[in-house]
């Protein structure tokens, strides 16, 4: 469910309602006064920042008065901690809520008793089976194995959506074959498709399963889609996010999340409800929700709200150099693309080494005002004496 591994360059992350302003990758300035003085053209660089999901840096501040910066960073910052902590109780109530609940059973509405041991276990089989088919998996595919995230991935721009398309059919196929293969090897039936639970009506189910969706979709975008000190660790994030959204969701509506994962347990014990589409509609809304979100606050710049690009801080206002951010982002997104489109490591040097130029071309030109200015002024003082 990850992105870790699928790399898309999009022509254009910006659609008309979510206004990115992608980064100048050089200063003209220096680019245009450093090759006049030398004589010499220097290498171009194609745009390095265009949004990819996969590695998105940190854009540069535009030309705002530090009040409207200031209160554009506090709106962010209140819209952070109101939607994380509304997330934080809804996830901590309603499983003490589940864990508390005397005497209904998760898949009727009959008196039973609950096994709040078998909830955990549940969701922690989704959660822990999610981290590891997600670290082996991701430099293969990048890890999807959900309907719901690709459509999420194709919305944020990071897969085209003949990509999205393909790999959605492999994943609903993937649901049907692994539900199968565990309908042959457990004894009896196999027992673990999705219901609507504990008195859950459908509207109640179909919300259960968009907010635990969207959960899951922006811990994807946050730690595998933003590069960071945490991508590394993406796979474990995204898993204990999907621990955590179990924990909530298996007793009401049997914990879904995922179209192939509601699908294929319905084919194989050919048992479909009548509100099966919830499986389907609910996840997709849940994913075009945090899809919305992620983008509003990737368009309201809130990187610039805690001043830090990838792990790194900046003290006093100061921002990393646009044209050395942007080599850098160059670097991180074309090693991510496939190796037969990567450009050889003398390319990269041959970059490197151009900027290092064009700076020492620039202090040349400025030690040169300097020494001429310096020059004028001891003729000037020579005639005067």
């Amino acid at each position: 469910m990850t992105p870790l591994g699928l790399i898309y360059e999009p022509q254009s992350m910006a659609p008309p309602f979510f206004p990115f302003s992608c980064m100048p990758n050089s200063d003209p300035a220096i680019s245009t006064e450093s090759q006049a003085s030398s004589g010499r053209t220097m290498p171009t660089f194609l745009p390095s920042n265009k949004h990819d999901l996969h590695h998105l840096r940190a854009p540069v501040p535009k030309n705002a008065s530090p009040r409207v910066l200031e209160a554009k960073n506090h709106v962010v910052a209140m819209m952070g901690e109101f939607v994380g902590t509304t997330l934080f109780i809804l996830f901590c109530l309603g499983g003490t809520h589940v864990a508390q609940l005397p005497a209904l059973s998760i898949t009727s509405t009959s008196e039973g008793t609950i096994n709040t041991s078998s909830l955990f276990y549940i969701s922690l089989s989704f959660g822990l089976s999610l981290a590891v088919n997600v670290w082996i998996f991701f430099r293969v595919s990048g890890g999807l194995f959900n309907p719901a995230v690709s459509l999420g991935m194709v919305l944020g721009g990071a897969l085209p959506p003949l990509r999205g398309l393909l790999l959605t059919v492999s994943q609903v196929l993937g649901g049907l074959a692994g539900s199968a293969i565990a309908d042959a090897l457990v004894p009896g039936k196999l027992n673990a498709g999705c219901a609507l639970g504990g008195g859950t009506s459908i509207v109640q189910g179909l919300f259960i399963e968009v907010f635990m969706t969207a959960l899951l979709m922006l811990t994807i975008f946050f730690l595998a889609a933003e590069k960071n000190k945490a991508t590394p660790m993406a796979p474990l994030g995204i898993g204990m996010a999907l621990f955590i959204a179990e924990i909530f969701s298996v007793y009401y509506t049997g914990g879904a999340l995922n179209p192939a994962r509601a699908f294929g347990p319905a084919v194989v014990t050919h048992t479909f409800p009548v509100y099966h589409w919830i499986y389907w509609v609910g996840p997709g809304l849940g994913a075009l929700m945090a899809t919305g979100f992620y983008k509003l606050l990737k368009w309201l710049e809130y990187e610039t709200v805690q001043q830090a690009d990838d792990g790194q801080s900046y003290e006093d206002g100061e921002r990393p150099d646009p044209e050395t951010r942007d080599g850098e982002a160059a670097r991180v997104e074309s090693t991510d693309k496939p190796r037969a489109q990567q450009p050889s490591e003398a390319v990269y040097d041959l970059q490197s080494a151009a900027r290092i130029n064009t700076r020492l071309e620039r202090i040349e030109v400025l030690l040169s005002q300097v020494l001429e200015a310096q020059a004028a002024q001891a003729a000037q003082a020579a005639r005067a004496m």
